[in-house]
């Protein structure tokens, strides 16, 4: 019998491959990237364990080739959805009854084998199926995912070992019961790393779930359920389900044992599900838990004292990394008149080195959008904007999708604080750029806060402490990620954990204790060790 009470330390986090020219890791790459090129996948559905074609296949290109076919995806239909529930039901009670560093050894496996055997498997099928280039795949499908597997086992045992005092007369402590019933998890195209987390951190706890993953980030998922049943992952814990999202939420979330939703997308999907959910509360056992990250309309904060290189390069950064298809994107900025000029100068000279092609040509920084329907929504966005007459490109403004869905890096510069550019989620390699007197500091910072909707990520560049905490305050529900002389992208698991509020999500923090707990429900367990034999109170005593 094992009764050791284990607990996992502190780990670190992944460290980041840099692949330079003639290193190891640049050759096994792309050698891996060549074979993948090679390759045309058949990627079934996983449900129970088992592996089901139903013949409905969906093709799997690339946004920097879309005529190059990387695989193709069998669909769910209702028949396959209602057979992954049946199959999260039924793994659940030996799941949940496993010791919990026992389902933590798994997870604890999958990192290994990730970082060791399969991470240039799944940095080039990031890279080659979503479109990111060498570092992005490489912070992503690799670092991050590691780093949610490892850091999660850590939370885990924190939230664990978290008991209520009991009193010599009675023994309290608390069990961590998972959810009753099956979880469902909504996973987006933009990072593998949240594929990955939004199933683990809930099987984790103990739960079950139904997976429906991106239709445009296929090739890495399954590679990832792949390696999970490597790691000895049982049966039915983890059900990868691609198909339509519509059919697969109606049969979802219309079974009475669904317990709660993971979910990364977009506001509109989110609140559609919300709505979903709120009208079935009938049929349910429990009350479900609803946890969503959505959407970001995030901001670059300029105080005058900023130096305006440092503020050139978190705004290119943080702006066109990945094209701009993070929730935590850079989409807008706020920059004083005395500075914009030296800003401009720097932001100009950089977009001017930058290169635009292909994932695997190293030297490219900025690489395709993710399919047609992105690129032709976001050069909607670009062009009402050049047709405004309240706002002038001054940087990019093109796109091709003749061959890959590109699109330049765009710099949009407005009078009007109030712009379409400057209000709504773009999802794009777009920035709009606000230009105020420095006199009206605090004034604009009231503006920032009040344009958006949206509460995900914000950035202040300031070397004036005083203006520094002025925008700290007054950005307070701006933004769930603030950051302060940096971009406002790149949150690292175990140290800045993440989430927003307003209509950004429930702002449950991915990559800390505090999302892992949204995924049990506690009992309280008291033991009386000695009953009263007597119902009669002191205060009852007769004179």
């Amino acid at each position: 019998m094992n009764n050791a009470i284990y607990n996992f330390r502190e780990p670190q986090n992944e460290p980041v491959f840099m692949y330079r020219k003639g290193s190891a890791e640049r050759r096994l790459l792309e050698e891996e990237l060549e074979k993948q090129k090679k390759l045309v996948v058949d990627i079934p559905l996983v449900i129970g364990g088992k592996e089901i074609r139903t013949g409905n296949t969906l093709k799997v290109v690339m946004p920097t080739d879309h005529g190059h076919i990387l695989a193709h995806c069998h669909q769910a239909g209702e028949k396959e959805v209602r057979l992954a529930i049946d199959a999260a039901l039924a793994a659940k009670n030996d799941w949940m009854n496993l010791a919990w560093m026992e389902r933590a050894a798994v997870f604890a496996r999958a990192a290994e084998l990730v970082s060791k055997k399969y991470r240039y498997r799944m940095n080039a099928s990031t890279m080659l199926g979503q479109g990111k280039n060498v570092l992005q795949a490489e912070i992503d499908s690799a670092c991050e995912v590691i780093d949610f597997l490892r850091f999660n086992n850590y939370f885990a045992s924190l939230i664990y070992r978290e008991q209520p005092i009991s009193e010599n007369a009675t023994i309290n402590r608390i069990e961590y019961r998972p959810l009753e019933g099956f979880v469902y998890t909504v996973t987006p195209f933009n990072f593998t790393a949240i594929a990955s987390n939004l199933n683990t951190s809930v099987a984790l706890m103990g739960n079950t779930t139904v997976w429906k993953p991106a239709s445009t980030s296929l090739l890495s998922n399954y590679y990832f359920m792949k390696i999970l049943e490597e790691a000895g992952l049982p049966a039915g814990v983890i059900n990868f389900v691609p198909g339509s999202g519509s059919l697969i939420s109606k049969i979802v979330l219309g079974h009475r044992d669904f317990a709660g939703l993971h979910f990364t997308g977009s506001n509109a999907t989110f609140n559609s599900l919300w709505k979903q959910a709120s009208d079935n509360l009938h049929l349910y056992r429990s009350y479900p838990k609803l946890i969503g990250e959505t959407g970001g309309k995030d901001f670059v904060f300029a105080h005058n004292s900023a130096n305006p290189s440092e503020l050139a390069t978190a705004i290119v950064r943080g702006a066109f990394e990945y094209q701009g298809q993070k929730c935590s994107a850079a989409s807008r900025a706020y920059i004083p008149v005395s500075i914009w000029e030296e800003t401009r100068r720097h932001i100009m000279r950089m977009l001017s080195e930058i290169r635009t092609g292909d994932v695997t040509d190293f030297s490219n920084f900025v690489n395709a959008v993710i399919d047609e329907k992105a690129f032709d929504n976001i050069m909607s966005y670009i062009d009402r904007a050049r047709e405004s007459g309240r706002a002038e490109i001054i940087a990019g403004g093109r796109g091709d999708k003749s061959g890959g869905y590109f699109i330049e890096p765009t710099v949009v510069v407005t009078d009007d604080p109030h712009s379409l550019t400057m209000e709504e989620e773009i999802f794009g390699p777009v920035m709009t750029i606000f230009i105020y007197d420095d006199d009206r500091y605090e004034e604009t910072l009231k503006l920032c806060d009040e344009t958006s909707p949206f509460g995900l990520t914000g950035a202040i560049f300031s070397n004036d402490k005083y203006a520094m905490i002025t925008a700290c305050r007054a950005l307070r529900y701006a933004a769930g990620n603030f950051y302060i002389n940096d971009k406002p992208t790149g949150a690292m698991v175990g140290q800045q954990p993440f989430g927003g509020a307003r209509a950004s999500g429930t702002n449950d923090k991915a990559g800390s204790h505090l999302n892992l707990v949204r995924w049990v429900s506690p009992r309280t367990i008291k033991e009386t060790l000695l009953p009263p034999s007597d119902f009669r109170y002191p205060f009852m005593e007769q004179d």
